[in-house]
């Protein structure tokens, strides 16, 4: 496939460009009101209070002809919210002025994809959809193609947990759907590990991992339902290892329901001619690879339907996946129990150790 980038990198017509930002939503291009109320807080509050204590120490950084490095020790801390708000006030800039989802909305034109610069969280299946404890979740700069095959790629930001105990996650994606359901399989690519240790939302049972011939375990550690290592040996054949290891390798892969997805540590739809180059290469090699899997059926849901006499003869296709297939077993973490088992322990001893102080 040819790939258009000329959008990512041509002059703007700024004509178009203002027309264009006008029908941007908020939640793209922030209000300014709110910008520069948090502006004006983060920059002249912390800079009246500077003031008023150089004022106040007048010109006492400097003892002796040296630098008073305690003092500035002290009021460091005020300059540090300026500087923030500075860094807003860019960034507010920035996307106030539209050229992201202009140029990415040129670019999904010329390659016929729709764009869509903002939408809440989708209803897919991949797992970082349904990361548990997720308290909000949306979707930006997305582009969606019907032709072919369904392809939807975005960047996907969720955050978990309240207050202080609050976690944001950014990864980019790529969904192509299938025209058949999956066993639920996932490959964590070794390539975007941090220091060693998967950076997958979720964490599978090890004795769901599977090893594949060559050189395939050395790209990807292959997870998938306990009973289905057939299937997926006959799914990853020698030639399509060999077309994920050269296409996919930097990315994680999941098959989960009639969806494959990759899916990368921060951002996939950017403004990087190369990266989009390499992303869609990718995906229509793999298209042309996974779309073949449409043959495949799952012998466990054949059975049951026979035995429950809807199927006669042969004469009809029992397409989808049995319920043991569908989902991977998550893994579960043990150390929590041993944490609580150890604080409940410490408080018995404390409270014992208490009642025998009164009691002597």
């Amino acid at each position: 496939m040819s790939v258009d980038t000329a959008p990512l990198t041509a002059r703007i017509d700024r004509r178009r460009l203002r027309a264009y930002r006008r029908s941007l939503p908020a939640t793209v291009r922030p209000r300014w009101g709110g910008v520069l109320t948090r502006v004006v807080l983060l920059i002249v509050f912390p800079l009246a209070l500077l003031t008023m204590w150089v004022v106040f120490i007048d010109g006492s950084f400097f003892a002796d002809d040296e630098w008073d490095w305690a003092l500035t020790a002290i009021l460091l801390p005020y300059a540090i919210p300026p500087v923030i708000g500075v860094v807003l006030l860019v960034r507010a800039l920035s996307r106030r002025s539209g050229v992201r989802p202009y140029r990415l909305n040129g670019f999904a034109e010329a390659n016929g994809f729709t764009y869509e610069p903002y939408a809440s969280a989708p209803a897919l299946p991949g797992m970082i959809f349904t990361r548990p404890g997720q308290s909000s979740a949306f979707v930006t700069d997305i582009l969606r193609r019907r032709e072919r095959y369904a392809l939807e790629i975005g960047n996907h930001t969720c955050t978990t947990g309240s207050g202080r105990s609050t976690s944001t996650y950014r990864w980019g994606f790529a969904a192509i759907r299938l025209p058949v359901a999956l066993p639920h399989i996932v490959l964590d690519a070794h390539g975007n590990n941090a220091v060693g240790r998967p950076r997958l939302p979720i964490a599978f049972a090890k004795e769901q991992r599977l090893s594949l011939e060559g050189d395939f375990d050395r790209f990807f550690t292959l997870y998938c339902p306990e009973g289905y290592e057939t299937d997926a040996l006959y799914l990853f054949s020698p030639d399509t290892m060999a077309v994920f290891v050269d296409e996919a390798a930097a990315f994680d892969v999941e098959l989960v329901d009639d969806y494959l997805f990759l899916y990368a540590p921060g951002k996939l739809a950017t403004l990087e001619p190369a990266l989009w180059e390499r992303l869609l290469t990718s995906v229509d090699v793999l298209s042309e690879r996974v779309l073949r899997w449409e043959r495949w059926r799952d012998d466990r849901l054949q059975r049951s339907t026979d035995s429950a006499g809807d199927i006669l003869n042969g004469s009809q296709d029992a397409r989808g996946v049995a319920r043991q297939g569908r989902r991977l077993s998550v893994k579960e973490d043990w150390w929590w129990v041993l944490g609580a088992a150890f604080a409940v322990f410490g408080l018995i001893n404390l409270i014992h150790d208490l009642i025998a102080g009164w009691s002597s």
